[in-house]
C-alpha cells in the first residue's frame, strides 16, 4: 500500500497531463486500487481552497476560486482515502508522547501510514524520518 502526502498529492495534482515525471513513472508501477491518500489530506487541500475561495475579490477570481475547489473535489471523490481511524489515532497518541517534533497534521498522516503498514510518498523525508516505524520514501526525484 502507498499513501501520498498532501504534497505529493498536489504535485499529481498540477502534473495532471505531465505523465513522464519521476513521481508517475514510480506510481505507474502499482495498480490504482494500492494507491491512496488520506482524509488529513483532504481536509488540508480544502481548507487552502476555501481560503482561497474566501480571499476572492471579483467574478472572474469567485470563477476560478469555484472551479479549483471543485476540481478538488472531483479529485478526492476518485480517490482511495483512508480514514484517521481509532488504530490511528491510537498511533498518533503514541507518537505524540515520544514528543516527535513534527507538524500536527504530519503526525496525523505519518500515524495512518504506521496504522495500515504503508509506505509514506514525501518530498519532506526532514520531518518524516524523524517518525519511528514509519517507511517514508521520495519518488520526486
Amino acid at each position: 500500500m502507498i499513501i501520498l502526502d498532501t504534497d505529493c498529492l498536489s504535485l499529481l495534482q498540477r502534473e495532471s497531463i505531465l505523465t513522464g515525471s519521476k513521481l508517475h513513472e514510480n506510481l505507474d508501477r502499482f495498480a490504482a486500487d494500492d494507491i491512496f491518500t488520506t482524509i488529513i489530506s483532504f481536509e488540508e487541500q480544502m481548507r487552502g481552497w476555501l481560503a482561497f475561495v474566501a480571499k476572492s475579490r471579483t467574478a472572474d477570481q469567485d470563477v476560478y476560486a469555484y472551479g479549483r475547489l471543485h476540481a478538488a473535489l472531483n479529485d478526492f471523490r476518485n480517490a482511495n482515502v483512508l480514514d484517521f481511524d481509532e488504530r490511528a489515532s491510537l498511533v498518533c497518541r503514541e507518537l505524540r508522547s515520544q514528543r516527535i517534533r513534527i507538524g500536527t497534521m504530519d503526525l496525523k498522516i505519518a500515524s495512518i501510514a504506521i496504522a495500515n503498514e504503508a509506505i509514506l510518498i514525501s518530498r519532506n523525508l526532514h520531518d518524516f524520518d524523524q517518525v519511528p516505524g514509519l517507511t517514508v520514501q521520495d519518488w520526486t526525484i
